[in-house]
C-alpha cells in the first residue's frame, strides 16, 4: 500500500506530525514529560483496573490541556498475545470508561466514530496480557493503558498494573472466534506498541497512519458480532475501499460475512486475498482445527467444511508467488510435551502433504515443523474456542535452499 498518496489519512498525518514540535511544548506545563505509572502489586481485577486508570489520569494533572474537560476516543482494547477482542478486553474497556466517568471529570469519552476521531483531543488505548511465572505456570494479567495526543502523535500518559488471573473470561468475541486466521498484523502490533509507549514518545506511526479506518472497522465488527452480516459486509467493504483499510482484519471480515451470507465465490476470493496478504507479509497463521489427539480435521463440517478451499488457495498462491515455506504445527496445552511435539509435527506434515498433492513444486519448497505447545498464544489447555489459536498451523515464508 502506498501511504504517500495525498489522501484524508495523509492530510491528517501532515497536520498531526507537522505541528508535533509546537504542540508537544504546549501539551505540558513543564519541560519534561510525566513518568509512566507502574504498579507491581497484584490486585483483584476491578481494583487493578481502577488503579491503572487513576495512575494514567494522575499524569494529566499538569497538562494545560486538561485544565478543562477534554474529549477522548477509545479504540477498542485488545489481548496482546492474540490481537483479539475478548470478553475480558471488553470488560476492561467498560471498567476503564466507568472509572473515568465517575472519578475523572476532566475527561469525556466520545463514541469511537469518524466524526469524533476528527474532533477529539486524545486517543485512549488499552491491552491485556497473560504473563508466565514459569513455562508451565501462568502469572498475573498485565493491564496497560496509554493516552495519545491525536494532534502531536505523541503518547502523553501511560500506566500499567497487574491483576489476578481469577474469573478472567478469555473467550473471543464472535468475529475473533470465527476468523480463519490469526488476525494480528502490523496495525494490531502498532496498537500494542503504542499502549506500551512511555510519555513524551511518539505513538506507533504505522498504527496512526491507519487510524482513520478504525472507526469503520469497529462498527463493522460490532455488526458482525450482533449477527447483522449484510450491514457488516457493507462497512468492511467501505473500509477496504480506503488506503487505510488495507488490513488483515478487514479482509477477514469480508471473508466471514461472505460465508455467513452464503456467497461462496466471494468468500473464496476474500480468502485468496488473506493468503496473498500473508505471503506479502511473510507469515500467516491459519486455524485448522483437528479432532483431539489426531490428524483428522474437526468433524463438524460447519468448522472444517471450508478447509479444502483454504488448502487450494494456499497451494495455488504460494506456488504462483514462487516462495518457500515452513509449515509449523501447534497444539493446545493438554498432555505431555513429547506427545504434543510429535502431534504438532504430524499435523504440519499432514497439511504439507495436502498442499503438495495439489502442487508438486511445493514438495521441494516446503518443510514441516512442530512446536507442540511451546509457542502457545492462549495457553489455557481448554481445547475449545478459547484456545483455538493454539491449534493453528503457521505458514512462514523462508529463503529457498540454494
Amino acid at each position: 500500500m502506498n501511504i504517500a498518496k495525498t489522501t484524508t489519512t495523509g492530510r491528517w498525518l501532515q497536520a498531526a506530525f507537522g505541528t508535533a514540535a509546537l504542540l508537544a511544548g504546549l501539551a505540558l506545563t513543564g519541560c519534561a514529560a510525566p513518568k509512566a505509572s507502574v504498579s507491581t502489586t497484584v490486585l483483584p481485577f476491578d481494583q487493578a483496573v481502577a488503579n491503572v486508570t487513576d495512575g494514567l489520569m494522575a499524569q494529566t494533572s499538569g497538562f494545560a490541556g486538561f485544565a478543562s474537560k477534554r474529549s477522548l476516543v477509545l479504540d477498542p482494547m485488545v489481548d496482546v498475545g492474540s490481537g483479539q477482542q475478548t470478553v475480558a478486553t471488553q470488560t476492561l474497556q467498560r471498567r476503564v470508561a466507568e472509572r473515568m466517568r465517575t472519578q475523572h471529570d476532566t475527561a469525556e469519552i466520545l463514541p469511537f466514530q469518524k466524526e469524533n476521531l476528527d474532533k477529539a483531543s486524545y486517543l485512549l488505548t488499552g491491552t491485556l496480557a497473560r504473563t508466565q511465572r514459569s513455562p508451565t505456570t501462568p502469572g498475573p494479567i498485565q493491564i496497560k493503558l496509554a493516552l495519545t495526543d491525536v494532534r502531536s502523535g505523541k503518547v502523553v500518559a501511560q500506566a500499567s498494573g497487574l491483576a489476578r488471573d481469577e474469573g478472567i473470561d478469555n473467550t473471543p468475541l464472535a468475529y475473533d472466534q470465527d476468523s480463519p486466521v490469526l488476525a494480528q498484523d502490523q496495525v494490531i502490533d502498532g496498537y500494542v506498541r503504542t499502549t506500551a509507549t512511555g510519555p513524551g514518545q511518539p505513538a506507533d506511526a504505522y498504527y496512526l497512519q491507519r487510524l482513520t479506518a478504525a472507526p469503520v472497522i469497529t462498527e463493522a465488527t460490532a455488526l458482525y458480532n450482533a449477527g447483522r452480516y449484510q450491514e457488516a459486509l457493507a462497512q468492511y467493504n467501505a473500509a477496504n475501499a480506503t488506503p487505510a483499510g488495507d488490513q488483515l482484519r478487514v479482509l477477514s471480515g469480508i471473508y466471514l460475512t461472505s460465508v455467513k451470507l452464503d456467497r461462496t465465490a466471494d468468500a473464496e476470493q476474500a480468502f485468496a486475498k488473506i493468503v496473498s496478504y500473508g505471503i506479502a507479509n511473510k507469515q500467516l497463521g491459519v486455524k485448522f482445527l483437528f479432532n483431539p489427539g489426531s490428524t483428522v480435521f474437526w468433524s463438524d463440517p460447519k468448522v472444517s467444511g471450508a478447509y479444502d478451499m483454504w488448502l487450494r488457495q494456499l497451494a495455488g498462491l504460494s506456488t504462483a508467488a514462487n516462495v518457500c515455506m515452513d509449515i509449523v504445527g501447534h497444539t493446545s496445552h493438554t498432555g505431555t510435551a513429547a506427545l504434543n511435539d510429535s502431534l504438532s509435527l504430524q499435523r504440519a506434515d499432514f497439511i504439507r502433504q495436502k498442499l503438495t498433492a495439489q502442487s508438486a513444486p511445493l514438495e521441494k519448497r516446503t518443510r514441516a515443523d512442530g512446536k507442540g505447545f511451546r509457542e502457545n498464544i492462549i495457553g489455557t489447555g481448554t481445547d475449545n474456542t478459547v484456545d483455538a489459536l493454539d491449534r493453528r498451523v503457521e505458514f512462514k515464508i523462508v529463503a529457498c535452499p540454494a
